[in-house]
């Protein structure tokens, strides 16, 4: 068999304004991507009078949080070094269209209480749910969603984007657009344009996961022996290390599990996926994508087996699915007018321009074990500019694929600020549309002042 790599594929792909692909339509916005960020981007744009069209590979919103799997609502509390059960309990400091959506899962009964991760809290959701919350807040915002879509080119003239080159089983198409917004998690757009973007720290990203759902818990007696935190106690590991020690496949010895929704349910968030060389993943790659899916179901089998054989209240359960995908933490991360620095988040930095705060701990998966680095009793803030390339008109990003440097992305992809990036990019275009006025231009402070207003806090 031919050796295939990242290498056999081309970039970018560009096409000019008069290309002879028939035009679906012309919209005041495209939106690329339905995950937390393109949902919020496109709800918000279109709430604001614009016309709207949102595009998504799947056949539901959701992007990393539902195919993926990766099921939880983080970066919404604040971490402390407080005896979380005597404590005050979890204290909320990110609101706005994170706050919606979480409501919007709340009145379907698809999500969680807050749940003990270690220093701070998360809140699982049902899947499904949230692909119906989307539908809900999409369909009475007015966007007009094209699911099973693809980008594959960019319509470009000089620097200026003007729409995006569609493909679906039905063929290929234009879609002319003033504004684009790439939610796509990937920079999809903005590389395929020939934008500057860069893979984690020197080529290494994040490892992938796996994430599965097991059924026929008795969650009671689950809780009553693992205990109330969803990260793994040392008997667990422990034991682990013993299963690993007679050959088991049981690369993190840290697993993380949640509670979710439903009755006799977990969620589990085990998995590490590494080549079979030991080498790092990199999923833009579909070779590497590929070998991350089969590894990966690979995995859960054997994470499955060892919690039914050594997790209280497990002896019955069943694997009940895996993610559509392997939860994919880091892909491309874009060359922006500003950028995220680790040290903005270890010390907590605020920032007048900023869009979004984010209380999340640095969470790198990124070689042997995950690592921790809690911001306690504080968070920072995310500059504006970090959504806006250093290069290109008429585009904004949303979403993981903000301009961050390594550690500092590993806390602030998370999905509540994914949301919130997504009501940046919604409201920085509305405001860029009216005026005229190109994204780098437009003061962070404004953009600010209108979350505010509705309802982020800041």
């Amino acid at each position: 068999m031919t050796d295939i790599s990242l290498l056999d594929w081309r970039l970018p792909a560009v096409v000019p304004p008069d290309a002879d692909y028939p035009v679906l339509a012309e919209v005041d916005v495209l939106v690329v991507g339905a995950g937390a960020a393109g949902v919020a981007a496109a709800t918000v744009a279109a709430e604001a009078g614009k016309s709207v069209l949102l595009v998504e590979k799947y056949g539901f919103a959701g992007g990393a949080a539902v195919a993926g799997m990766s099921g939880t609502v983080c970066g919404m509390y604040l971490a402390t070094d407080t005896d979380t059960d005597t404590g005050p309990g979890p204290e909320q400091v990110v609101w706005g269209f994170t706050e919606r959506f979480r409501q919007g899962l709340a009145e379907r009964r698809g999500l969680t209480p807050p749940q003990r991760y270690g220093k701070t809290w998360t809140s699982a959701h049902d899947p499904l749910v949230w692909r119906e919350t989307a539908d809900a807040l999409l369909a009475a915002a007015g966007v007009q969603v094209l699911f099973h879509t693809s980008v594959v080119g960019v319509v470009m003239e000089g620097e200026q984007y003007l729409g995006a080159v569609l493909s679906s089983n039905a063929g290929v198409c234009v879609v002319r657009a003033a504004r684009t917004i790439d939610a796509s998690g990937d920079a999809a757009l903005v590389a395929r344009a020939g934008g500057r973007y860069a893979f984690g720290d020197g080529g290494r990203i994040q490892n992938p996961t796996m994430f599965f759902r097991l059924g026929g818990v008795d969650v009671d007696a689950f809780l009553a022996g693992y205990g109330e935190d969803t990260i793994s106690p040392p008997w667990v590991t422990e034991r682990i290390q013993a299963a690993r020690s007679l050959g088991a496949n049981l690369p993190r010895q840290k697993i993380w599990i949640f509670t979710t929704p439903r009755p006799g349910e977990l969620m589990v968030n085990a998995t590490r996926l590494t080549g079979a060389d030991g080498r790092m993943l990199n999923v833009i790659d579909p070779a590497d994508f590929t070998e991350a899916e089969i590894g990966g179901r690979r995995q859960v089998r054997e994470y499955a087996d060892f919690i039914v054989r050594n997790l209280p209240g497990c002896k019955d359960a069943h694997v009940v699915d895996t993610g559509v995908e392997a939860g994919v933490r880091q892909t491309r991360t874009i060359a922006g007018a500003a950028t995220l620095t680790n040290d903005a988040v270890v010390t907590g930095r605020k920032d007048p321009s900023a869009i979004a705060r984010c209380p999340w701990p640095i969470e790198l998966h990124d070689g042997e074990r995950p690592k921790l680095h809690w911001l306690i009793d504080d968070y920072y803030e995310i500059p504006y500019l970090t959504l806006v390339p250093e290069a290109g008109e008429n585009v904004i990003v949303a979403g993981r694929c903000l301009s961050a440097q390594h550690e500092a992305l590993a806390s602030a992809r998370v999905t509540a600020q994914c949301f919130e990036y997504g009501h940046a990019a919604g409201v920085a275009t509305v405001l860029s549309l009216d005026e005229g006025t190109p994204y780098r231009h437009i003061e962070g402070a404004r953009v600010r002042s209108t979350m505010k207003l509705n309802g982020s806090a800041l």
